[in-house]
């Protein structure tokens, strides 16, 4: 096993995982964050931003250069340009480990939708780039409740597709902890893990473990699939919506209620529950 890399570089500044990595990482590390525009991101004491062109390959250059490893996020399956480029800069660059931010749905033979589609095709790409890769494949973040918190703050209810199927949701802090542990180890070269949180949870019983906290009941209310879909259609393409349906009906069929035990193996303390991850952020719920 190698010493850990000196320089690492996360991209996704405005993302949930990539700043979360940094407490995780300063300590032992030189860290550059990126980020496809100049949006106002959170700072950190000692950390490099750089605002990279996602479009222009050489400006991933530049800011991947002299990196020993590489934390990868990209966020829109209907821009794959943006991953090719990634790539082929990490090549250029030299980088000497990608971990790449991927999902638990590519382990599903059954899931066939454009996000999960796009994220097979990252994975192959960067297994073929000749750089050592380590790939993260989370469940579903536990932070997709915050966007119930309108609805709780002015119904008392939460919304849900399905709200009775389940899902291993994992708390983004435990996602962003792995991969800070995964970054620059050569131990950890050319494997793939799966996160889940400790349970398998559906909507309806997260609903209850929040009003346990607020010290209210909530009524999770269910969403037809025309009204679920014209949701999605509010904030996403349309075929980003057919994706997130897709994903709901696999869901239903029970393919994302298995947990594992990864988080526990690499960290070495118990993955966190939803009910410990949401009092930690009770204040976003009230």
């Amino acid at each position: 096993m190698t010493a850990p890399a000196s320089h690492v570089v996360l991209t996704g500044a405005t993302g949930q995982i990539a700043p979360l990595m940094v407490r995780h990482l300063t300590d032992h590390h030189r860290v550059t964050l990126t980020s496809r525009t100049s949006a106002p991101v959170a700072r950190h004491p000692g950390v490099r931003h750089v605002t990279c062109d996602y479009d222009a390959y050489e400006s991933l250059v530049g800011a991947l250069r002299g990196a020993d490893a590489v934390f990868v996020v990209t966020n829109d399956p209907t821009r794959p340009e943006h991953d090719r480029n990634m790539v082929r800069a990490a090549v250029e660059a030299r980088v000497g480990h990608i971990v790449k931010l991927s999902a638990a749905a590519v382990l599903d033979n059954a899931a066939h939708d454009l996000v999960t589609e796009w994220q097979r095709s990252n994975e192959e790409r960067i297994k073929a780039s000749g750089i050592p890769w380590t790939m993260v494949q989370p469940r579903s973040f536990m932070s997709h409740a915050l966007g119930w918190a309108p609805g709780i703050r002015g119904h008392d209810s939460t919304y849900a597709l399905y709200p009775h199927s389940r899902n291993a949701c994992v708390a983004p802090e435990d996602v962003a902890e792995v991969s800070a542990l995964l970054l620059g180890d050569s131990g950890h070269h050319f494997r793939s893990y799966e996160l889940t949180g400790p349970q398998s949870l559906s909507a309806h019983e997260q609903s209850e473990a929040l009003g346990e906290l607020l010290g209210r009941p909530l009524v999770c209310r269910a969403l037809s699939p025309e009204e679920a879909h014209l949701r999605y259609s509010r904030r996403y393409s349309a075929s980003m919506a057919d994706a997130l349906l897709a994903s709901a009906v696999r869901q239903l069929a029970g393919a994302k209620a298995r947990t594992t035990d990864t988080v526990e193996r690499l960290t070495g303390r118990p993955a966190t529950g939803f009910a410990q991850w949401a009092a930690c952020h009770r204040d976003r719920f009230e």
